[in-house]
């Protein structure tokens, strides 16, 4: 199992990453609260990781805190939800916020994450409930900083938050037209994915 990474960021492709370390290129995928968090790109940097062995596939995810890939690692385990689903949640709503809409047994909450309708958020509501007794919200943990990239180019920019979108389950459409209502001059994709989102909901 591969459990941390430390090197430097190659690429930053949302949600897809390639961390070099001593050479080697590891490819991951990483929820959106974790792409906020991640330097300029030929930074270093230092991810906790998790691996899932697929027959056809070995699939490389990272997170910015312990307490991510925890909640990772939580959702993973429940009946119906992959890794794309876990990420999805996780990119929709900030560890403390889905620990708390858990508690609160919020599916309103939930229903906003693409891919999740009512039937599922309150599946997955009760599933958690118990499991997630003991989390304890941080405050200030949703601390976000963003980093214009060096060199990018608004539509470069638009591009990547749109395809990012895509690959949490938006329609191509619908996330056309959230980046294009956060668009401004000289935002990153980074911020231009976290305004988006904060649009749709």
């Amino acid at each position: 199992m591969i459990g941390r990474l430390r090197g430097t960021l190659l690429e930053k492709q949302p949600p897809h990453l390639i961390v070099d370390v001593n050479g080697l290129g590891y490819e991951l995928e990483v929820p959106m609260t974790t792409l906020y968090r991640l330097p300029s790109v030929g930074e270093p940097v230092t991810l906790h990781t998790h691996l899932v062995v697929r027959e056809d596939a070995h699939l490389l995810f990272g997170f910015a805190e312990k307490r991510e890939r925890e909640l990772f690692r939580e959702l993973i385990r429940l009946n119906g939800v992959g890794p794309k689903l876990a990420l999805a949640l996780m990119s929709g709503l900030e560890v403390d916020e889905l620990v708390r809409a858990v508690q609160a047994q919020d599916a309103s909450a939930l229903t906003r994450v693409p891919g999740v309708g009512k039937k599922t958020a309150e599946r997955l509501l009760v599933e958690l409930k118990d499991r997630f007794k003991a989390w304890e919200t941080v405050p200030g943990i949703a601390t976000f900083v963003t980093e214009p990239r060096a060199g990018g180019t608004v539509s470069s920019a638009e591009n990547d938050a749109v395809s990012a979108l895509i690959s949490l389950g938006f329609k191509p459409q619908e996330a056309s037209r959230a980046v294009s209502a956060v668009q401004e001059e000289g935002l990153s994709s980074e911020e231009l994915i976290r305004r988006s989102l904060k649009g749709m909901v």
